[in-house]
């Protein structure tokens, strides 16, 4: 049985997909590309080319990487292979939005718990993506920080030391995440409580996420930040 909202101390939280809506940025500024050129973008197919490219055994750190990735599947969406487009996909990273319930949903809850960012992100990226949600963060750690990206389990011991100096564990955790593959399995594995924020709950498919081998069922399950925030707080006055 999951433990109670008011048994932990930290939120810990995926970034992007959960709280940045990357998907939406990759395929606006796809889309804008193909409009000058004359190409119209089919965003659901771009994300599955995206997903295939990111996911190849040579690929570098995110959102750097985008370079690489635009270049590969440019010529499957009849877009110019050229390099100032990859690194327009890349630099675009840093006016994407965060979902329109993310940073109110955040303020409400860093009322109660330590929010804590876990981004396969590197930092760069993330300094925009925090401040896009209103810097509610007390901690954070990107893949420049920890030398991996989840879902290695390295990621999340570089958490639960930080935790642990602070004289907690990782039972006074609940892990907030989008994505079943890099998060879900992954913190269960781990006997971390989670929370599935199911972005695409009214969509096909997993979109610009991996696909995990199988389903995780999670301790919390919403279909928003909101849901999170609003159930936190039905269980305060309750």
């Amino acid at each position: 049985m999951a433990k109670a909202f008011q048994d932990f101390k930290y939120l810990t939280f995926d970034v992007v997909g959960t709280l940045i809506d990357f998907e939406g940025g990759l395929k606006d500024c796809l889309s804008q590309i193909g409009a000058e050129v004359g190409v119209t973008v089919d965003g659901e197919a771009a994300l599955a080319l995206y997903r295939k490219a990111r996911y190849a055994p040579d690929v570098g750190l995110f959102p750097d990487d985008l370079v690489r990735v635009y270049l590969q599947i440019a010529p499957d969406l009849n877009l110019p292979s050229e390099q100032r487009y990859g690194e327009r996909l890349r630099n675009s990273a840093k006016s994407w939005k965060g979902f329109a319930d993310s940073t109110d949903a955040l303020a409400r809850l860093a009322t109660r718990y330590r929010l804590i960012a876990m981004t396969n992100a590197q930092r760069w990226a993330f300094e925009y993506f925090s401040m896009e949600l209103g810097s509610p963060f007390y901690a954070s750690f990107t893949a420049d920080d920890t030398g991996t990206e989840k879902p290695d389990p390295a990621f999340f011991e570089k958490v639960f030391a930080f935790v642990e100096s602070e004289g907690n564990g990782r039972g006074d955790i609940l892990h907030v995440a989008q994505s079943q593959y890099h998060d879900i399995a992954v913190s269960r594995k781990l006997g971390l409580t989670n929370c599935w924020i199911e972005r695409r709950h009214a969509q096909k498919g997993y979109g610009g996420t991996i696909e995990p081998e199988s389903f995780t069922k999670p301790d919390f399950h919403f279909t928003s930040m909101a849901g999170l925030a609003d159930a936190v707080e039905e269980s305060k006055a309750a």
